[in-house]
């Protein structure tokens, strides 16, 4: 054979290893309705009929078909299969007659132990939705032997088991009895935690376990305990868990190998058997002993150090700014107290800031912690220049209701000039602020809201450089419509009264128009203006938008958009500027990338361009 026929019996035998599978069986039923019909065609789903001789491939869709019918109840069906041809079918035709059903007779569901008097176990039997004399059906058995099992772990009933469990079905006489009895035995209690690994002093790690011991154990809670330590951002790695009286075992010893001497071949005497130092059994037996009247659960916390020093750099861009670096530099924590320092640098064309800010837990480092900042600012933009520098202490509350409130005290030093007016002040001043923020899918939530209210106040009777009352608040929500609808709102508003406005610098005023308020005007270029045309900002501010997005394909959105606002020295609703617009949206790894095109009713430009990157949270 020469080598051209090699190669087409290669050539064969390569097309044969690439031909498609066999096609499954095709299952056709009469007789019957869903849901009966859509199950018996579940389980014949997937079934080969060239695996089969005729008799067995007509056994097989018997058997199978039986099975579907009797999880809803019909144990004595009639089925008559016609196949399109018996010697190579693809297709298969049932003709059901399900017969009578099996009813339930009785029905017997029970729970001992200390989980007798546990809620969640009497909800789940009486949740249960048959009674004796409806029809039987397995899944709602199922369900209920699962949702037993999984309570008696996830609230400590780890000596837990099922006393009677049992299904007896009677096809002659259409009946069924069923028992289940779960003994749940003692509940367990939370006992002692142990940390391992911990840099942070114990005592603050315990302070935010949210359980204490001898309270009645809860899965989630540890759950919980482990989420709240990731949360500090003091470890690279967290492990809690529960450790359980069977891992006593862990403290037999294994089988001791034999040494030379006892595997010595000596005529009449036997070989030395090895045997476990300390038995597994006897140890357990040792153990019960002393079991507590009310058996309790150590909790092992294991952790590692998370790095002292992170780093991170972010470039972006936006037709408000131009092109933006960001560096960070944080330590989330410096000592043994878990006190963090976090700086970050931001650099664009009009704007640069340096900022700090020193972190001081307190017995809730999650909750409660004072904050102290630094910062240095300088902006050139439009009609505003101006060099500012902050210092600022604050009080943080975090309430369960996941909203924040800060108190805190400012102090401010700005040299600016301002519509060509320049100036120099230094304010002290108070402010108390409370905001939340709620969000599903950070980088493009699918649901979320922010909240942000503010109200600062300075005075001259402690030498502040003006006195004045400011109030700022702003609202966005997203929401989604199904899989392909997704809707943004945003709000904010502004005021402050003053008799000093000259002494008010350029980052009390108000000023808008951009990428982020009003769309279809410059970077805050919205502002009242003097009589030379140059912004000198506003005491009041409203800014309002609406846009609707719509899938396109994949991560591509469509939106269109219309947005409202201005920044006002006194309040008229006629001044509102509004600009509207459509855009796209592409969901890359860092956030929403957004091109917006949009049109200004208020002003010469036929049309401004919007592009910005990053999470709109």
């Amino acid at each position: 054979m020469d080598s051209c026929v090699y190669t087409r019996l290669g050539l064969a035998a390569l097309c044969l290893g690439l031909a498609p599978g066999t096609l499954a069986l095709e299952a056709t039923i009469e007789g019957i309705e869903d849901p009966l019909a859509e199950n018996v065609r579940l389980y014949l789903d997937g079934l080969e009929a060239e695996q089969y001789s005729p008799d067995r491939l007509e056994s097989e869709v018997l058997r199978r078909s039986s099975e579907a019918l009797r999880v809803y109840g019909y144990y004595s069906p009639r089925i008559e299969p016609r196949f399109d041809d018996p010697d190579s079918p693809t297709q298969v035709t049932l003709t059901i007659s399900p017969g009578e059903p099996v009813l339930i007779e009785v029905l017997e569901l029970s729970v001992t132990g200390d989980a007798a008097g546990d809620p969640p176990f009497t909800e789940a039997i009486e949740a249960f939705p048959l009674e004796e004399g409806d029809r039987l059906r397995h899944a709602p058995f199922d369900s209920l032997r699962s949702r037993l099992a999984n309570l008696a772990l996830e609230r400590g009933y780890f000596d837990w088991r099922f006393a009677d469990r049992r299904m007896e079905v009677r096809p002659y006489a259409n009946s069924a009895r069923l028992y289940l009895a779960l003994d749940s035995g003692r509940r367990h209690r939370f006992g002692d935690v142990n940390f391992r690994g911990h840099h942070i002093e114990t005592a603050r790690l315990e302070n935010l376990a949210p359980f204490a011991s001898g309270e009645p154990y809860l899965a989630s809670r540890v759950a919980r305990f482990n989420q709240r330590l990731g949360e500090t951002e003091w470890f690279a790695s967290v492990n809690v868990r529960p450790r359980l009286a069977r891992e006593l075992r862990r403290l037999a010893l294994p089988e001791a190998e034999p040494t030379w001497w006892q595997s010595l071949d000596v005529a009449g005497v036997e070989p030395v058997t090895a045997t476990p130092r300390i038995a597994e059994a006897s140890l357990l037996a040792a153990a019960s002993l002393q079991r507590p009247t009310v058996p309790n659960v150590p909790i092992d916390v294991v952790v590692t150090p998370a790095d002292r020093h992170q780093f991170e750099v972010g470039v972006g861009y936006a037709t408000d700014v131009g092109p933006r670096l960001r560096f960070a530099w944080d330590q989330p924590w410096i000592n043994r107290y878990g006190h963090g320092l976090d700086h970050n640098l931001y650099i664009s064309a009009p704007d640069q800031r340096f900022s700090g800010v020193y972190t001081l837990p307190l017995a809730d480092p999650l909750r409660d912690s004072y904050r102290f900042q630094y910062g240095l600012r300088h902006k050139d933009n439009e009609d505003t220049r101006t060099l500012e520098s902050t210092l600022e202490a604050a009080r943080r509350w975090k309430f369960d209701n996941d909203w924040e409130q800060s108190l805190y005290l400012r102090g401010t030093f700005e040299d600016f000039t301002q519509a060509g007016v320049s100036n120099q002040v230094l304010l002290l001043y108070p402010g108390i602020s409370w905001s939340r923020t709620r969000t599903r899918n950070p980088t493009f939530p699918t649901w979320g809201d922010r909240q942000r209210l503010a109200v600062e106040y300075s005075s001259d009777w402690w030498g502040s450089a003006a006195e004045f009352l400011r109030l700022t608040g702003d609202s966005e929500w997203i929401r989604k419509v199904g899989d392909d609808n997704r809707f943004v709102g945003r709000v904010g508003l502004g005021m402050i009264t003053t008799d000093d406005f000259a002494d008010i610098p350029p980052s009390l005023r108000f000023f808008t128009g951009g990428d982020s308020s009003v769309r279809g005007y410059a970077y805050e270029s919205l502002a009242p203006e003097d009589d030379e045309g140059r912004l000198i900002g506003g005491e009041q501010l409203l800014t309002a938008s609406l846009e609707a997005q719509r899938r396109i394909t994949g991560k591509w959105w469509a939106a269109s958009f219309i947005d409202t606002g201005d920044a006002f020295s006194d309040w008229d609703p006629n001044d509102l500027k509004t600009g509207a617009g459509l855009g796209v949206r592409w969901i890359s790894p860092v956030g929403p990338i957004r091109f917006d095109v949009a049109h200004p009713f208020d002003a010469d430009d036929a049309f401004r361009i919007h592009f910005s990157i990053g999470p709109e949270f």
